[in-house]
């Protein structure tokens, strides 16, 4: 099926010459034709016939959120909570959907339990605080290390003097960066050269964080000093809370 093409509204041809004919034909200075105007494409749908689809046909956890239990936030301010409570009491927290992507290995498990008594083997990262809803309040973002070099990287919203879990992903991470207010998580790819980006961003109407823009793209270019890390400055308002590991 080929593009459909529409005809331009006037075209820029016919608008000259009815100005020439006002001005006078051939005086100095007059307007000249630059040529007709090319004409507007239409996005061409492939398969119109095609029923929609009724169903998404898999659950990616996508928007899906979850109050922690037993946690309150003072005054609103995510920075005075402790990160390791928070990841201990989200391992009691009921999803409004249940997808399953949001469960934590056994052994990952295991050693958040175990933070305080083998804080070595903690795998609750430094906490990070930005504001991700603009609404000029600093969200909480957590890192959890599992096995495979995975990451799992989740954000919390103060929420009615408590703390809702408004983002929770996993993947095996090259890099997590903040782009103006998107999580962007940079993951590895199978095609040699290249990776997958994922932008998460606030959605207001759902009150999460939503997976707005996926993509695979050529890996930058590696130089001497290219190991240094990408993560976000520690200074200023990004800047990660000695309280957690």
């Amino acid at each position: 099926m080929r593009p459909v093409r529409v005809p331009a509204v006037a075209s820029v041809a016919s608008a000259v010459a009815a100005l020439a004919l006002v001005s006078g034909c051939g005086s100095a200075g007059g307007l000249e034709s630059a040529g007709e105007a090319p004409s507007a494409v239409e996005p061409a749908r492939l398969w119109p016939d095609l029923p929609p689809a009724s169903a998404a046909p898999y659950d990616y956890g996508e928007g899906e959120t979850a109050r922690i239990p037993g946690i309150t936030v003072p005054g609103g301010d995510v920075r005075r909570l402790d990160p390791v409570a928070v990841a201990q009491a989200g391992l009691k927290a009921k999803t409004d959907r249940d997808s399953g992507l949001d469960e934590l290995p056994d052994g990952t498990v295991r050693q958040i339990r175990a933070c305080r008594t083998a804080p070595d083997d903690c795998p609750v990262l430094n906490p990070y605080y930005f504001d991700l809803t603009g609404d000029g309040r600093d969200e909480l973002v957590l890192g959890i290390r599992m096995p495979g070099r995975q990451l799992a990287v989740r954000a919390y919203l103060a929420d009615r003097g408590g703390l809702t879990r408004i983002m929770s992903t996993s993947d095996a991470v090259i890099s997590v960066e903040l782009a103006g207010r998107d999580l962007v998580l940079r993951a590895p790819s199978a095609i040699s050269g290249y990776e997958y980006r994922t932008a998460w961003s606030w959605d207001a109407r759902q009150r999460a964080m939503l997976a707005t823009r996926d993509e695979i793209l050529r890996a930058p270019e590696r130089r001497k000093d290219a190991d240094r890390d990408r993560t976000p400055s520690p200074s200023g308002s990004g800047s990660p809370s000695a309280d957690g590991r």
